[in-house]
Order: structure tokens, then sequence, then C-alpha cells
């Protein structure tokens, strides 16, 4: 996993009118946190921000007053209809640390022939890893499966250094057979005889 780097200053208003006016510079309010420190207030570039959230669990080297702190993003708020970052809180880690994070699930391969469905029951993996080495993803094959089948945490291959976050028999996918509605025979929509009256 690569670091990306932003450079973030000390904010020292606080409220929503600092806020907004934090905003409308194309700039984004947050929080540093972590290692029993007291949260540092920091005030985000928005546009290298928003590249760096495109990478899920992304490692930020935060440049701030000409120190670097490694961070990992823990919540970050949208606005619900025009989607431009409202806040985000970061986690401070350090190399070698292991942290708690959640890693999306993709899947490759098709379900064998016949009307089936995949259900994610999780959509995100909760994992363990260390800081540095944290993966965006894992891929799990689903060739062959049909209803019935399922795919269990302890199932899944995990990167190595990478330890899973849940209980072994989690289960993560599994294959339902599609339920399709048909009308009963001999029913007639009686549509024609309803125009006629």
């Amino acid at each position: 996993m690569s670091e990306v780097k932003i450079s973030a200053a000390t904010r020292t208003e606080f409220g929503k009118g600092a806020a907004r006016r934090i905003r409308r510079e194309d700039k984004v309010p947050g929080v540093l946190y972590g290692h029993g420190s007291d949260p540092r207030h920091l005030t985000l570039p928005g546009h290298d921000l928003l590249m760096a959230l495109r990478t899920p669990n992304v490692l930020i080297a935060l440049d701030i007053d000409g120190k670097t702190e490694l961070a990992i993003p823990k919540s970050v708020q949208r606005d619900p209809l025009k989607g431009f970052l409202e806040h985000v809180d970061l986690l401070l880690v350090k190399r070698g640390e292991r942290v708690n994070v959640d890693i999306y699930v993709q899947t490759e391969g098709e379900l064998a022939p016949g009307a089936f469905l995949l259900e994610h029951v999780l959509n995100a993996l909760p994992v363990e890893a260390e800081a540095t080495h944290i993966p965006e993803s894992v891929t799990v094959s689903i060739e062959g499966l049909s209803a019935g089948d399922s795919i269990l945490a302890k199932d899944i291959t995990l990167p190595k250094g990478t330890t899973l976050g849940v209980e072994e028999d989690t289960v993560v996918l599994q294959v339902l057979a599609a339920q399709a509605e048909e009308a009963p025979e001999g029913e007639e929509t009686g549509g024609d005889e309803a125009a006629e009256a």
C-alpha cells in the first residue's frame, strides 16, 4: 500500500460558521486522534483528500507544521445531496502497529447455471492488519456455486500479515435460489371485459 502525502494546517476556529468558511476555501475540517494524545483539529486540502479517499483504507502521511504523522481515515462525512466532503476523522497510526479495518469483498467467476442469486452478507470483511500494509480488498471465487452454498470468513485467503477480525464461521457470501413469481394457470386479466363494460 502506498502512502499519500497531504499537507494539513492546525485549526483554531471551531463551530459551524468556521467549518463553512473552511469549506468555501475548498478545504475540509478534520480531527486527528489516537495513541492517547489530545485530538488535533486540522484543515485539509479538499481535492487532495478527496483523491486520497478513493483508495479504501488509504494510509495518509500528514505534513503538519513540518512534522509528518501517519493516519488512516476512520469516519468521513459527506453532504448527502452534493457529495462533497464535510468532515473527516483520522486515526493516528505508527509503522508496525496493527489496526482493525474493513476490507471490501470482491467476487470472480460465475455461479452454476440456473436461477441463483448471490447475497453479500458482508460487503466488507473486518480484519486486523499492519497499518502500513492494509489490503484494499480480497477476491473470492464463486465459480460453480449454487443454491445453499456459502463462503465463510475462514474460506477466504487473506494477504500475508492479515488476520480475521470476525469469527471464522461468519457467513460472508451465500447463494440463494431465485424466486420466480408465476400467475396461477387459467387466471385471466379481465382487461378486455372491463374495457367493454
